[in-house]
C-alpha cells in the first residue's frame, strides 16, 4: 500500500507507515499538542540555495535575546485574535506553550512553536511580529502590546519557511474525549 501511494506523491512528500486508527480518533480534534518550527536565514545575501524551499530569506540581522524575549510575554492561555485570520463560528483563544528562538548557524535562525491549538495564520503571524523585533524595527514589548489589544495589524510570514514537526494525541481510551472537548469553543471568560 505505502508503495502504491509514495508512487503517486510527489518527490518531497513520503508515507513512511501506515496503520488503522483507534475508535474515535480524529486527527485534528483529538491532538492535544501540534509543534512547528519556522526557518529564517538572516543572511544579507539570502538564502542557502538547498534551503530554500523551507527558509525564509529575512536579509536583516536578527538578536536572538531580543526574539526570546518578546516571545517569552506571549506564552500562556490568551486570546490571539491579533495573530489569527478570523473564522466564523470559531475562537482565537489558544494556550501557547512553547515560542524558543535558536541560532543554529552563522545566518540561520529557528524557531520551535508549540501549542494545544493553532488557529488559521497564527504561527506564521507571530513569526511575522517577532520578526520584526529581531532585527530591531519594533520594541520587545510590541507584540505582547499586539497580543492586548486583539487588533489584527502584523505581516503573516511566508508559508515555506514553517513545518509541521509533531503532532502530540492521548492515550487511545482518550481519543474520543479529547476530540468532544476540543470542539467546545473556548470563551473570553477562559482566559485569567
Amino acid at each position: 500500500m505505502r508503495y502504491r501511494w509514495n508512487r503517486h506523491l510527489p518527490a518531497d512528500v513520503r508515507v513512511l507507515a501506515a496503520t488503522v486508527a483507534p475508535p474515535g480518533f480524529d486527527a485534528r480534534f483529538s491532538a492535544v499538542r501540534r509543534h512547528y518550527l519556522y526557518r529564517v536565514s538572516d543572511a544579507p545575501w539570502g538564502v542557502d540555495p538547498l534551503r530554500r524551499y523551507d527558509t525564509l530569506a529575512w536579509g536583516r540581522p536578527l538578536s536572538v535575546d531580543r526574539l526570546n524575549e518578546a516571545s517569552a510575554e506571549l506564552l500562556g492561555l490568551h486570546d490571539f485574535a491579533a495573530f489569527c485570520k478570523q473564522r466564523e463560528g470559531g475562537t482565537t483563544i489558544r494556550e501557547l506553550q512553547r515560542l524558543v528562538w535558536r541560532r543554529t548557524a552563522e545566518y540561520a535562525v529557528e524557531v520551535e512553536v508549540s501549542a494545544d491549538a493553532f488557529c488559521h495564520s497564527m504561527v506564521r503571524s507571530l513569526v511575522g511580529a517577532l520578526l520584526q523585533v529581531g532585527d530591531g524595527r519594533k520594541t520587545t514589548g510590541w507584540p505582547g502590546q499586539q497580543l492586548e489589544s486583539r487588533v489584527r495589524d502584523s505581516a503573516v510570514a511566508p508559508a515555506h519557511g514553517l513545518t509541521l514537526v509533531g503532532v502530540d494525541y492521548p492515550p487511545d481510551a482518550e481519543l474520543a474525549k479529547r476530540a468532544e472537548q476540543t470542539r467546545n469553543v473556548r470563551t473570553p471568560d477562559s482566559v485569567s
